[in-house]
């Protein structure tokens, strides 16, 4: 398939959608680069689905702009766009066969039958359904159906996919295997990919950059690696990953909590009330130590400690009332440091794994 060699950016401008008095999108720009696979991540009513049902032409927004590699698209009927689609709930008829599913794409742009049988056998090949041709859809698993609706996006080798949610039906073990075949099958065929999907953890997996919306915005876009690390919102710190979320206040250049001056590298913002977080698995117990390396330490309280196989979880409270999370995994040298409900402890936190936010 020569998809890699034809992929084409997508670029947005000004696009708002209204149902009635309901905003859903607010004059939102977004631009995705040839071959990249990019993740819309947010949660339900974000307008994430909406976005990429514009991109395909089943929803028509009411102001602005859609290129794809440069033509003006916004008003073209979804069938012209050459753009392949993978459905939530795979939309496979099921008065055919597999080879008839994958092969209606070709069917309505009148492909021949031999080159139809090539490219089909191709596409199951990709997808590794070899010899299932033959078989009726009530006859596949979950996670075949989901193969077959894939082979049928690509086997007419569009220059964009589209996918909305296509592995929200799946148990959790299929689901993250899925992941990984999907990233493999994005990176051989280099087609430019839009993902839609609420499940974080599934867009750091396989995404090459991740657009995280709330309220019909993109509140950061970036790599999964950046937004993790460094988030630049509450929002995008709360849904991305385990948060602490410390109540501080920026003046002077400083960050402070409780009367304490804390240490960050962090880029601050404007002066006032903000958010310094700090990722649970970055937060230890000091213990004894008294060479913190110029880390944060704060007092606190355990609440509970929790047991997790491989790690636990311990909830504590700061001065200030705050609860705090830290993880850390069930190792020989840091099991006779897991305290136990109502001890008094000293947190350390890194000032380089700290970063400080405001509220959107």
């Amino acid at each position: 398939m020569s998809a890699a060699q034809s992929a084409l950016p997508i670029s947005m401008r000004g696009i708002t959608k209204r149902y009635g008095p309901v905003s859903v999108l607010a004059d939102l720009d977004l631009d995705v680069a040839p071959g990249e696979f990019l993740t819309l991540l947010g949660p339900s009513g974000s307008g994430k689905t909406t976005l990429l049902m514009i991109i395909a032409g089943f929803v028509r927004a009411n102001a602005g702009s859609v290129k794809v590699g440069g033509e003006e698209i916004i008003t073209m009927p979804p069938h012209k766009r050459n753009i392949g689609m993978v459905f939530q709930n795979y939309a496979l008829f099921p008065h055919m066969n597999v080879f008839q599913n994958i092969a209606f794409p070709l069917k309505q742009r009148r492909v021949g039958a031999k080159e139809t049988a090539t490219k089909v056998g191709r596409a199951l090949e990709l997808v590794q359904l070899s010899g299932l041709g033959d078989r009726r859809v009530d006859q596949l698993s979950g996670g075949q159906r989901q193969r077959v609706a894939l082979a049928r996006a690509i086997v007419f080798e569009p220059r964009i996919v589209l996918m909305d949610e296509p592995l929200s039906a799946l148990d959790k073990s299929l689901r993250e295997h899925m992941q990984i075949e999907l990233r493999s099958l994005h990176r051989r065929l280099g087609m430019t990919t839009v993902y839609v999907t609420h499940d974080q953890r599934e867009a750091i997996t396989m995404s090459d950059r991740i657009a995280v919306m709330n309220n019909g915005r993109i509140e950061q876009l970036d790599r999964p690696e950046a937004l993790y690390a460094r988030p630049k919102t509450k929002f995008v710190a709360s849904f991305i990953g385990e948060s602490n979320f410390i109540p501080v206040e920026c003046k002077d250049g400083a960050v402070w909590y409780d009367g304490q001056r804390l240490q960050t590298t962090s880029e601050l913002p404007s002066a006032g009330q903000h958010w310094l977080v700090a990722r649970p698995e970055k937060v230890r117990v000091a213990g004894g130590a008294s060479n913190l390396n110029g880390a944060n330490v704060l007092q606190a309280v355990v609440r509970d400690v929790v047991y997790q196989g491989d790690s636990f979880l311990c909830y504590a409270v700061l001065a200030g009332g705050e609860q705090i999370a830290l993880r850390d995994y069930c190792r020989s040298d840091v099991l006779s440091l897991i305290p136990s409900a109502g001890a008094q402890i000293r947190l350390q936190i890194p000032a380089e794994d700290t970063t400080v936010v405001t509220e959107r």
